[in-house]
């Protein structure tokens, strides 16, 4: 093999791991299978070249997008030079940079984490024996006080997050050995294989089935520093649960259930952002829950579905309107949730009005604003015994 086809070799493997490492799954056989393809095609131009390895590596269709930005970062002139030189001179005053494609950032890290490898290595090392590992001090800490490289690892551990089944029993039967009916159908096709001389008899059973899970995320901006790591979480529990409606609020109801459902979390999020209008707005939690009651409700509320209301209470226009809405939601679910971040504050107490009207109509009140408190989310809709507020004594402090 002459040099330049070693360089190739190289080039293809190092792409390769890449788009591995921003999660592709990509291996070894992969990357022989695309140099090989390359040079049996005899590409002759810059075209050919993406697309030979496009079909090569690309096995899904969400995949496309990871991989055409691993591509153009990777395969251009002097990436690594310009890089480095724009990250030493100031930005260009007037000059409004074009916002990345979503899972180009994962892809700049994948590429270029052996140069970040090395500066890690030439830190000065410190003995860590006497403090508390990093870990469980990422799980306590507050969404709001991370720094970006505490919040990437934090996405990393909302996506292994695993939301337990937590079935209900329905009305229908289905085959079970253990029920407590005969089937008579399933029995006598039994049966008629053996010549009717035995009789095997077959049972039915009770039928079970998932809950949905509908959650009401508020996306205003006293709201903002937690929005993108509850989507993210949205995101982890839908990916593993079918049957999630997921609703973003500010000023006004949008339905993101759709957008949501992309398997890559950087399109997923992007996807959201374009559909809702009131980004970081004002807050009006009564009009958007009338919103969602009067064309919604009865759409996704049915077979005990669990509502998941994330927000911090903090209405604009909060009247009796809110209570009435709120009575509305809880009479039309099996299970009404609060999950509000200001419960982190050890004296927290229910001094807004529209903290007030809504906390006589929840069934549960519960932090959201750290992995452990998500933990301990996951942990209460699997059945399991976890500690929460107790709405009435909030209520029974401010009386």
């Amino acid at each position: 093999m002459t040099e330049n086809h070693g360089r190739l070799a190289d080039n293809i493997l190092y792409f390769a791991r890449a788009l591995r490492a921003a999660g592709m799954p990509v291996g070894p056989g992969a990357a022989l299978d695309a140099l090989e393809a390359l040079c049996v095609a005899r590409i002759g131009n810059r075209e050919d070249f993406y697309w030979t390895l496009h079909a090569v590596f690309v096995k899904r269709h969400e995949h496309s997008v990871l991989f055409d930005q691993a591509f153009r970062i990777f395969f251009r002139k002097r990436g690594y030079i310009e890089k480095l030189i724009a990250a030493m001179l100031p930005d260009t005053p007037g000059y409004e940079p074009k916002s990345p494609p979503p899972g180009a950032q994962r892809i700049q890290e994948a590429l270029f984490s052996d140069l970040n490898e090395r500066a890690r290595n030439s830190e000065v090392e410190f003995d860590a024996r006497l403090t508390v590992s990093d870990r469980e001090i990422l799980r306590k800490k507050d969404f709001a006080q991370m720094s970006a490289a505490e919040i990437d690892e934090t996405k990393k551990a909302i996506a292994e997050l695993a939301l337990p089944l937590d079935e209900l029993r329905t009305r229908r039967l289905r085959s079970s050995r253990r029920g407590h009916l005969i089937d008579l159908r399933r029995t006598l096709r039994a049966s008629m294989k053996a010549g009717a001389a035995v009789i095997d008899l077959r049972y039915l059973g009770p039928s079970m089935k998932e809950p949905p899970v509908v959650a009401l995320l508020d996306i205003s901006g006293s709201m903002s520093q937690y929005t993108r790591l509850f989507l993210n979480f949205l995101h982890a529990v839908t990916d593993s649960r079918k049957r999630v409606i997921t609703f973003l609020f500010g000023t006004r109801l949008t339905n993101v259930t759709r957008a949501i459902r992309a398997r890559d979390p950087d399109e997923a999020l992007a996807a959201c952002s374009a559909h809702v209008v009131d980004w970081s707005g004002g807050t009006r939690i009564a009009t958007s829950l009338h919103t969602f009651n009067k064309q919604w409700a009865r759409r996704v509320l049915g077979q005990g579905a669990v509502v998941l209301l994330i927000t911090d209470g903090l209405e604009c226009d909060a009247d009796d309107t809110l209570s009435f809405e709120m009575d509305r939601l809880r009479r039309s679910c099996r299970r009404l949730i609060w999950l509000n971040p200001l419960l982190r504050f050890e004296g927290f107490e229910a001094r807004a009005k529209g903290v007030r009207a809504m906390l006589p109509h929840v069934d549960e009140l519960r932090p959201i604003h750290n992995l452990e408190s998500m933990t301990a989310l996951v942990r209460a809709l699997s059945g399991a015994p976890a500690k929460s507020y107790d709405p009435r004594a909030l209520l029974r402090q401010v009386a």
